[in-house]
């Protein structure tokens, strides 16, 4: 069965750093659109960052310069760096894989 799992979030102080991890299993990443959102209830989801089918990255303007999108060689885990964190950040962190969801993870940005 085609899953993904996401693991690392958490509680962060502001300035921190928090490592996303989005494992897929039953698939691979090739040839999909990899992406990650993020959503704070109540509110709609929203796209953080991103590695499209040709290898290009882009991130939203909120998070350019602070979170990196890559993933391993094995072209089957995902992840989301995010450094110099803000409470702002707070929200359900999710990845996604073309059709393919992950549960959500979140993530706490407080002192």
């Amino acid at each position: 069965q085609a899953q993904l799992v996401e693991s690392g979030g958490g509680l962060a102080q502001p300035g921190g750093s928090l490592r996303l991890s989005c494992a897929a299993s039953g698939f691979s990443f090739s040839s999909k659109d990899l992406r990650w959102y993020r959503q704070v209830p109540g509110k709609e989801r929203g796209w953080v960052a991103r590695i499209s089918r040709n290898g290009s990255i882009d991130y939203a303007p909120s998070v350019k310069g602070r979170f990196a999108i890559s993933t391993d060689n094995e072209h089957t885990t995902l992840y989301l760096q995010m450094n110099n964190l803000r409470p702002e950040d707070s929200a359900f962190y999710y990845c996604c894989a073309s059709e393919y969801w992950g549960q959500g993870t979140q993530v706490t940005v407080s002192s």
